[in-house]
């Protein structure tokens, strides 16, 4: 029996403003990990969007065949089956993919990696090495047991209102596990409500911070000093906060020489 297809209506509202961030932060990106699916309406759009990225969903297992529901009926050659993934587990997985599962190349004339392809013209070899393709390769130690399947680094992540949600001691293993499965050099993305100096930034999410606490006492909106500092333990720096709509803010972290270079301009 075919699983109910889920629907977020807040999903549908930031998917288009959201798009607009990652389609310059992950503009060089080449597999990213979304953790929190939920109902997997965001990875079907961003997928589409970005046909260059691998998309990998993950959430927990009774959240998982509402997102395949979306992913099966979009049908796109970038979103591969989603993984069960709690952040509370001590180990992570690492997907395998095959190896000449690469996407589409990015358009050229877009800002999207130097080299790139424009798959709308005609005559041009489709299968010319993009400069991106090295970060797909394997680091070392990443062969698994099976014939043409290696597992890679994740260099880009994306999460989409899960923060809140968790207790701190998820919040805390969210960005330890992160340590794990990211690239040398990788952009991370999270969307969501947060106070600054312990302050809330409008009466609206005063109030949401009191609703998810009377729902969860372990949950509610976290504090950005808090949440970046979790992120500096693993290597990442901080490269934009930007401001989205309904008193959200998309936190956008860098690590490995993209990030050594923010820190010197």
């Amino acid at each position: 029996m075919a699983s109910e297809k889920p629907f977020s209506p807040a999903s549908e509202r930031n998917r288009d403003p959201i798009l607009e961030v990652l389609l310059v932060h992950f503009a060089g990106r080449r597999h990213v990990l979304e953790i929190g699916s939920g109902t997997g309406q965001h990875a079907v759009h961003f997928a589409a969007a970005m046909p260059w990225l691998v998309w990998q969903c993950s959430d927990r297992a009774e959240y998982l065949p509402g997102v395949r529901t979306w992913l099966d009926e979009a049908g796109l050659p970038n979103t591969p089956a989603p993984i069960e993934l709690d952040v509370a587990s001590e180990r992570w997985p690492l997907p395998s993919l095959p190896l000449g599962s690469l996407p589409p190349l990015p358009p050229a004339g877009e800002g999207w990696g130097e080299g790139a392809l424009d798959p709308g013209v005609e005559g041009q070899d489709q299968k010319r090495p993009h400069p991106a393709f090295g970060r797909l390769l394997p680091q070392a130690g990443e062969v698994n047991g099976r014939a043409g399947q290696q597992t890679r680094r994740f260099d880009a992540l994306f999460s989409a209102n899960t923060l809140h949600i968790m207790g701190w001691d998820e919040v805390e293993a969210f960005f330890a596990g992160l340590g794990t499965v990211l690239a040398e050099e990788a952009t991370v993305v999270v969307y969501g409500p947060f106070n600054y100096d312990g302050d809330y930034t409008s009466d609206s999410n005063r109030e949401f911070d009191g609703w998810l606490k009377a729902r969860d006492p372990r949950s509610g909106i976290r504090d950005f000093e808090a949440i970046d500092a979790l992120a500096r333990e693993i290597g990442l720096r901080l490269s934009a906060d930007i401001a989205m709509p309904a008193n959200n803010r998309c936190l956008v972290w860098r690590r490995g020489a993209a990030a050594a270079s923010d820190a010197t301009t």
